[in-house]
């Protein structure tokens, strides 16, 4: 038998509260969860196997809406469960709550590491995030200015990029998106409010 890891976890018996630990998985790297099997890794067996064959798969369904595969084993004359949990392409919340497996914990994803993880299913990134209300007036000309000098120094642009279009320069920077939106990056590199271009690259 396994040991339990990231990926796997021993439950001897049946809880819906595992709920949140099947949440965990799909929202990290997937992940199995034995049911009928003691922390030290033995086979102690579950008696209500049958029900629980029936059941788990629907209210991993209904409540997360997940479809995971769910085996029945055979050893020693002891029937236990095993669930594997797909990796979801979304985010999976548990009553609202969003769960994550990390290492051999289950935690609770509030802020910005709830942020982070919906961007991350997603595909996205924060500093390629799109900011309403901010134009190209609101950069400072002398930082980008100051970036430029100091990309074209060390040859990360071409001389020729000085010259370029602010807007193009921006867009080829990954720095605005193709609806013309600064991102959260350009407000960090270049905002008046904040001037870390000056410190180099």
């Amino acid at each position: 038998m396994n040991r339990e890891s990231q990926n796997i976890e021993w439950k001897e018996a049946w809880r819906d509260e595992y709920l949140k630990w099947i949440c965990g998985f799909a929202n990290a790297q997937g992940g199995k969860i034995f049911i009928g099997i003691d922390d030290k890794g033995n086979v102690t067996g579950v008696e209500d196997y049958k029900k629980l064959m029936n059941d788990l798969p629907n209210k991993i369904v209904s409540h997360l809406g997940l479809v995971a595969d769910i085996n029945l084993h055979l050893q020693e004359d002891k029937y236990y469960i095993e669930v594997i949990v797909p990796v979801s392409s979304i985010p999976v919340d548990y009553h609202g709550v969003y769960h994550y497996r990390s290492g051999s914990t289950k935690q609770e994803l509030k802020g910005i590491s709830l942020q982070n993880l919906l961007l991350k299913k997603m595909g996205r990134k924060w500093e390629g995030m799109p900011v309403e209300g901010i134009s190209y007036k609101d950069l400072n000309e002398d930082s980008i200015q100051s970036f430029l000098a100091k990309a074209i120094n060390k040859e990360r642009i071409p001389p020729d990029a000085g010259l370029a279009d602010r807007e193009l320069l921006l867009r080829n920077l990954g720095l605005m998106t193709e609806q013309g939106q600064l991102t959260n990056a350009a407000l960090l590199l270049f905002s008046k409010k904040i001037n870390i271009a000056q410190s180099g690259l």
